[in-house]
């Protein structure tokens, strides 16, 4: 190891910059962020540099920064000297900066390009709210400490703390719910009671493993049970681990596996078991995904729940097959809507969602194609809207339709078989644009536009 990394405390103390331009400008920014009372100079003399905790030089001048270096020298100020490792005293590594998390990455001054690189790899998974689970932790290190006597007890409390269901409230924002929480294990640790898991609430985005969020990734690797839709294909089960439970808990119209009620029940039992538990739906699952009702039965019954938001469904398969659903020329309305009500469900304002310029994403419709062309055709939609039909959107096997609203049943007959995959309708004149082989005149009136 050439240097051995440390963490001085500069809150308050004085911090010398020597220079002017970016780089300096950089260096002073980095101390006044640690706490550091900054001066900085164009110029150097003794006196400037006399109790200083450090001092940065960047003049981008060879003999203006080494008698800057030997000045600091001199006085025994410890000096880095920017793009010269031989003038100095400490280096600069490549910084993570979470708050009170602080990563460093260094390659003793031989690559910064390849600590940059460090870097970004690091901060792609290391959760943005680390820092508020540090401080999290250290609220609670002394009644810990005074409340969990036997040390490996006290080892084992922390590791979940950090890792277990306080941990993910806090990275998903519930500071609040962690506290609750944190106490509630901390009482279950001291009279040595079995602690509750944490449910998840997660959204599988339309398809493509590679459009799971980097929150979800992690959630599926680390999960103990996994509750799943249908529509969520094997290449997202996959990137669970190797042994978690994969529960099938579906419900296709048609052939309902499992109630709501059902898979309510079975959150709550399972997360009252003290399991990680992520419930892993298709698309978002607060877009026609009843993630809202599960979170209310979680919460009802006292139960640490996190929300993972999810690539939905329309985004996702209208941009596979380039559909803009919003285009400053077609369309600056987009709503998404269910081709069919569930019981006790309002019906949607067809005749509003008939108006032009208007996109529609229509969810579960194919089987209802023939009744959303009539419910469209009688609030004043033209017979000649484009339409699209987009079946298994993202994935490997997408398969696109396309042509009028007149012809939507004929266009979804394909696209309902027993075996097809999910599919999206989209309604608008935006349609036109997907890729694909289209007759000539779906083209003209879009070049009449542009």
């Amino acid at each position: 190891m050439k240097h051995l990394p440390l963490f001085f405390d500069l809150l308050g103390r004085r911090v010398v910059v020597v220079g002017e331009g970016p780089a300096a400008d950089r260096r002073a920014a980095l101390a006044r962020s640690a706490g550091a009372e900054v001066r900085q100079l164009s110029d150097i003399r003794v006196d400037d540099l006399r109790g200083a905790a450090a001092v940065f030089v960047a003049t981008g001048d060879l003999d203006h920064d080494t008698v800057a270096q030997r000045v600091a020298k001199s006085l025994g100020v410890p000096v880095n000297v920017a793009d010269r490792p031989a003038l100095c005293d400490f280096i600069l590594p490549a910084i993570v900066d979470r708050d009170d998390v602080v990563v460093a990455i260094s390659t003793g001054g031989a690559s910064p390009t390849l600590a940059a690189t460090l870097r970004g790899r690091i901060e792609a998974v290391l959760p943005e709210r680390i820092g508020s689970l540090a401080r999290l932790a250290a609220t609670f290190r002394a009644q810990v400490n005074a409340l969990i006597v036997d040390p490996a007890r006290r080892r084992t409390f922390w590791r979940r703390l950090v890792e277990g269901p306080a941990a993910r409230l806090v990275l998903a924002g519930d500071d609040a719910g962690a506290r609750r929480t944190a106490l509630g294990e901390l009482d279950d640790a001291r009279r040595r009671l079995a602690p509750v898991g944490i449910a998840h609430i997660v959204g599988a985005g339309p398809g493509d493993p590679d459009l799971l969020t980097l929150k979800a990734a992690q959630l599926l690797r680390e999960a103990d049970v996994i509750l799943h839709d249908d529509l969520v294909p094997p290449a997202v089960l996959a990137r669970a681990r190797r042994d978690a439970e994969l529960v099938p808990v579906g419900k296709r119209k048609g052939r309902a596996r499992w109630t709501q009620d059902e898979i309510n029940a079975e959150l709550v039992r399972r997360v009252r078991a003290s399991q990680t538990v992520v419930r892993l739906k298709a698309g978002d699952p607060f877009v026609f995904g009843r993630g809202g009702e599960e979170v209310g039965a979680l919460r009802e019954a006292g139960l640490p729940v996190a929300i993972v938001p999810g690539v939905t469904a329309a985004l996702g398969c209208a941009a596979s097959v380039g559909i803009p659903l919003t285009h400053r020329k077609l369309a600056s309305a987009v709503t998404f809507v269910s081709g069919h009500s569930a019981e006790g469900s309002r019906e949607a304002a067809w005749p509003a969602l008939a108006a032009q310029g208007h996109t529609l994403a229509i969810y579960m419709g194919a089987t209802e194609a023939a009744s959303v062309r009539d419910r469209l055709l009688r609030a004043g939609a033209e017979p000649t809207t484009p339409v699209a039909i987009i079946e298994n959107g993202t994935r490997p096997d997408e398969r696109l339709s396309t042509g009028r609203l007149a012809d939507l049943a004929r266009l979804a007959a394909s696209h309902s078989r027993g075996d097809a995959g999910p599919s999206l309708i989209i309604v608008g004149d935006v349609a036109a644009l997907a890729s694909g082989d289209f007759a000539e005149e779906w083209q003209q009136p879009l070049a009449k536009v542009s």
